[in-house]
């Protein structure tokens, strides 16, 4: 399957959830240390305006939404699903293909054309899908072949420290491979 196909389920996982977040629910915690739900809304708002900025050559967003950020729920404002899908629209656009080809500087990385980052905005996007969900108290259950694609690349090149994942913790015995992804990550179900 397209690389950019699996991007835009990822999104569209992200975006059933945050449509489903209830109105006084924004400032509930979330699964990521120190961060509100809207605070994880805003590093994935964050996220799209970085990928639009590497895709077009334009200046970096604020960083004020990067990994490991104080309050980047600040970049959702009044209504954070519009915010998400507004940075979404704007993004989405400008990933063709020569942009995708088109060497990019990326901090901790090096120079990698653009598409190699986008395995990671998968990881992203579907590991704070879920952080939302069950931050809430939502069942959610993450695409299969994303999860495995997430695993693939998080195996090879995650970072642990704070702001990125933490440890790892042991998944259950038994566990499906969206539990392990997660345990993997620093996540407990």
């Amino acid at each position: 399957m397209d690389l950019m196909e699996r991007y835009r389920r990822a999104q569209d996982g992200l975006d059933g959830v945050l449509a489903a977040v209830p109105a006084g629910r924004w400032d509930a915690p979330s699964r990521c240390a120190e961060w509100s739900v809207r605070d994880v809304a805003g590093h994935l708002i964050w996220g799209q305006w970085q990928m639009r900025s590497w895709a077009t050559g334009e200046a970096g967003p604020d960083r004020a939404g990067a990994p490991g950020s104080p309050h980047p729920g600040a970049l959702t404002g009044d209504d954070p699903v519009s915010a998400w899908r507004a940075a979404r629209a704007a993004s989405m656009p400008e990933l063709t293909g020569k942009a995708l080809a088109r060497p990019t500087r990326i901090t901790g990385i090096g120079d990698v054309p653009l598409a190699a980052v986008v395995p990671l905005m998968i990881t992203d996007t579907i590991t704070h899908t879920w952080d939302i969900g069950r931050a809430l108290g939502m069942d959610v259950r993450l695409d299969a072949d994303l999860v495995a694609l997430a695993g693939d690349w998080a195996r090879a090149h995650v970072v642990r420290r704070p702001g990125y994942f933490g440890p790892e913790v042991p998944p259950p015995d038994g566990a499906d491979a969206q539990t392990r992804l997660l345990a993997f990550l620093g996540r407990a179900a």
